[in-house]
C-alpha cells in the first residue's frame, strides 16, 4: 500500500486494464476489432488515471472491449478481470 487515499476499486481497475492492454498488444493474431479493443482500453486507463470513473462510461467500455475481443479466447482471462474491476462500481445510474 502507498498509504495514498486512492480508491481501491481504481487501482483494480487500473491494474486490470493495464495488464489486459498488455496482453492485447503482445497477442499476435490480428482481428477485424482489434483497434476497438485497444481504443476503450486507452479510454478506460484514462478514467482510471483521473479519479472515479463514471459508471456508465465504464460499463459501455466494457460493453464494446467484450464485443470486440470477446471470442479471443487467449485474452478471455484479462476480459474477466476487467469486467470483475468494472463491477466493483456497481450498476451504471439512471438518468
Amino acid at each position: 500500500m502507498t498509504g495514498s487515499d486512492e480508491d481501491p476499486r481504481v487501482a483494480e481497475l487500473r491494474t486490470a486494464v493495464s495488464r489486459l492492454r498488455r496482453e492485447l498488444a503482445a497477442h499476435p493474431a490480428d482481428f477485424p476489432d482489434r483497434i476497438i479493443a485497444e481504443d476503450e482500453l486507452a479510454g478506460l486507463a484514462a478514467m482510471a488515471a483521473h479519479g472515479i470513473p463514471e459508471t456508465p462510461r465504464l460499463h459501455r467500455s466494457l460493453l464494446l472491449i467484450a464485443g470486440a475481443i470477446g471470442s479471443v479466447s487467449a485474452l478471455a482471462r484479462g476480459l474477466s478481470d476487467v469486467r470483475s474491476a468494472v463491477e466493483l462500481f456497481g450498476e451504471p445510474g439512471r438518468g
